[in-house]
């Protein structure tokens, strides 16, 4: 092992040229078993595949090989991206391309293994296969890649991810890693990189899309004896899971973006803020650090250069507002996560009064890329003032679901058309949610937008952190925008007024409107009406007047959401009504004396006794003591349960 080690920093990393020896790649192609001498299985194990039951799967692979003497190699690799196909299975044979299969629970491990290894391969659970057409092509066996959820995709920062193990630094070196990051310190200067990151176009993959390089310059030119690089991994948004797949898949190439980006600005010390509850990712991150700092890539005077670093992981406190850069400082400083007023900007005061740059995941995972490949490379992606790729988490009511990346400049259309292969159940679009808890709707009318920064935010638009939730037919708008402003008014800090009052009122409001209320007269449908109005009043004061981020944008789900479904709330106002049958406040059930045979099923189960009746007699509901759960209605079987 030492031997390797010394063989992948002395042959490899500080080898000056572009090209590597023969020899030096004979033995980078043994440790990424591009051609392996015996059977290589790979099963996926980030956070989606273990809930998915990858770990009994990787037990019962275990014990198929041991019982039935093969000699074979299992791998634990990262998430390669759709959540509905793991676990994720990759068999590759000697001298064949890998197979890839989808679902492999415990109990299809071993008919599986059986029919590759004789070659008599089960096509149901089969994707497809990847590698070359040349050598070692499976006849008859489409490429993984040729199926549209990959087809539409340009993995240029997935690359990795689901391909090695991430756990193994020498792996991600013979992949080309951290060859970018020596370049750099040994050869470039801080305003080299910063200049060589702003001439690529790369801009914040969070937020309002800030250049990046622009960034990095104005905290290297603000005078200190210390700088600060902060990656803000935490990713709270609600339907948001892209920086958890790419800690779990390829936390190296993480590691190896904040190492540049921190020499960069100057800084020996870059802290990963993480969400808590992320350990399967901290886990795996701690280890890359630790492997990193093994090979001389973290610490003093790094391979000569004189240049010092070190990286530490510190877990946030569990408030969403601690997202924000201030918030998050303060958190970090050991104080509560409250924002500031800006200016001053974390860039020229931020972390204990010091220049500070905080950039998010995917933004970081740019950065090796764009110094290995060069700026003008970067721009031959994406569009002109928005270059290089975006990542999506694709969740919701898409026939897929997982985390893709695609260039810039395609249309939404083509993600929910193309890549999540429409709707469930042949469901009818209703929209898509984009930006987390402060993001908007987006419905037909504008899904040939292209993914575009400017473009975006012509339309009133923001990407946030890449949620992109697909929404049918049978969602109600009213009570998503109610959960998201549950979500918001339960995360906000209180320190301004308008966040704190306004997103409590706003709720208050939106709650009357999923209620029956229980004065029924025209009145009451008034006073309903008119709260309704007083939100829009209320989103403009909160949107001019907040303190941050956060209440600035809390009332976007609302005003989108009444821009594109004002008849929604009407709905809900007037008629009483909820067309989606959500909305268990707006729900009337009664019982069909001619189907009920008084079985009593529904009386057993109900929570609150709000039905009585006589066996085998036809039984009654009293409607002001039902609470619209609807058990009796799924638990009928005469389907005498009416809902209206």
């Amino acid at each position: 092992m030492e031997d390797l080690k010394t063989f992948l920093i002395e042959k490899v990393l500080l080898f000056e040229s572009d090209t590597l020896p023969a020899e030096s790649e004979k033995i980078l192609e043994q440790i990424r078993r591009d051609k392996t001498s015996i059977p290589v299985i790979y099963i996926s194990f980030g956070t989606s595949s273990i809930i998915s039951g990858s770990e009994k799967t990787c037990s019962a692979i275990r014990a198929y090989l041991d019982d039935n003497n093969h000699h074979a190699s299992l791998v634990k690799v990262g998430c390669n991206g759709p959540a509905n196909f793991e676990p994720l299975v990759c068999i590759q044979l000697p001298g064949k391309n890998k197979l890839v299969f989808r679902n492999i629970t415990e109990d299809k491990v071993e008919p599986l293994l059986n029919g590759v290894f004789h070659n008599d391969i089960n096509e149901d659970d089969l994707v497809g296969q990847t590698g070359s057409d040349g050598f070692g092509f499976w006849p008859g066996i489409q490429f993984a890649d040729k199926i549209a959820y990959y087809a539409r995709q340009n993995r240029v920062i997935l690359g990795n991810c689901g391909c090695y193990d991430p756990e193994s630094v020498e792996e991600y070196i013979a992949r080309g890693g951290y060859r970018a990051y020596i370049k750099t310190i040994r050869h470039y200067t801080f305003a080299e990189v910063c200049d060589i990151i702003e001439r690529s176009g790369l801009r914040g993959r969070s937020g309002g899309g800030y250049v990046t390089g622009l960034k990095w310059k104005q905290a290297l030119n603000t005078s200190s004896n210390a700088r600060y690089l902060i990656c803000n991994a935490k990713e709270s948004d609600p339907g948001a899971f892209a920086d958890r797949t790419i800690l779990e898949s390829d936390p190296h190439r993480l590691i190896e973006g904040i190492a540049i980006a921190s020499y960069a600005i100057g800084s020996s010390n870059a802290i990963v803020y993480m969400r808590s509850g992320s350990d399967h990712a901290r886990g795996r991150l701690q280890k890359a650090i630790d492997a990193a700092r093994d090979y001389g890539l973290l610490g003093h005077n790094i391979f000569s250069s004189g240049y010092n670093l070190d990286i530490t992981i510190r877990k946030e406190p569990g408030a969403f507002v601690c997202g924000e850069e201030t918030a998050l400082i303060n958190s970090l400083e050991g104080k509560r996560g409250m924002p500031q007023l800006k200016p001053p900007y974390p860039t020229s005061s931020g972390l204990f009064g010091k220049p500070t740059v905080i950039n998010n995941v995917e933004t970081l995972m740019n950065v090796p890329l764009i110094m290995q490949n060069g700026p003008e490379w970067f721009r031959t992606l994406g569009t002109e003032k928005s270059p290089g790729t975006k990542i999506f988490a694709i969740a919701g009511k898409g026939r897929m679901s997982g985390v893709i990346e695609v260039e810039m400049g395609t249309s939404l259309r083509t993600i929910l058309d193309d890549i999540a292969d429409g709707l469930k159940e042949g469901k009818e679009f209703k929209a898509i949610q984009l930006g987390g808890a402060s993001g908007s709707f987006i419905t037909s009318d504008n899904l040939d937008l292209p993914v575009d920064y400017d473009v975006m935010k012509e339309n009133g638009i923001g990407m946030g952190a890449g949620g992109f939730v697909i929404i049918d037919e049978n969602t109600c708008i009213v009570d998503i925008v109610r959960y998201y402003m549950e979500f918001i008014r339960n995360e906000s800090c209180g320190k301004c007024i308008p966040c704190r009052e306004g997103t409590g009122r706003m709720l208050e409001i939106l709650e009357s409107v999923i209620r029956k209320p229980t004065n029924e007269d025209s009145g009451t449908t008034l006073e309903r009406f008119k709260g309704v109005m007083q939100l829009e009043t209320i989103a403009s004061v909160m949107k001019d007047t907040s303190l941050c981020g956060l209440g600035q944008t809390a009332p976007n789900p609302f005003l989108s959401a009444l821009k594109y479904f004002r008849d929604e709330f009407e709905e809900h106002i007037f008629d009483r009504k909820c067309r989606a049958n959500v909305c268990r406040g707006l729900r009337s059930f009664s019982i069909d004396v001619d189907k009920c045979t008084g079985c009593t099923a529904c009386a057993a189960k109900c929570p609150v006794n709000a039905i009585y009746g006589t066996r085998l007699q036809p039984f009654f509901i009293v409607e002001d003591k039902c609470i619209g759960c609807g058990i009796c209605f799924d638990i009928c079987k005469f389907s005498a349960i009416k809902v209206r």
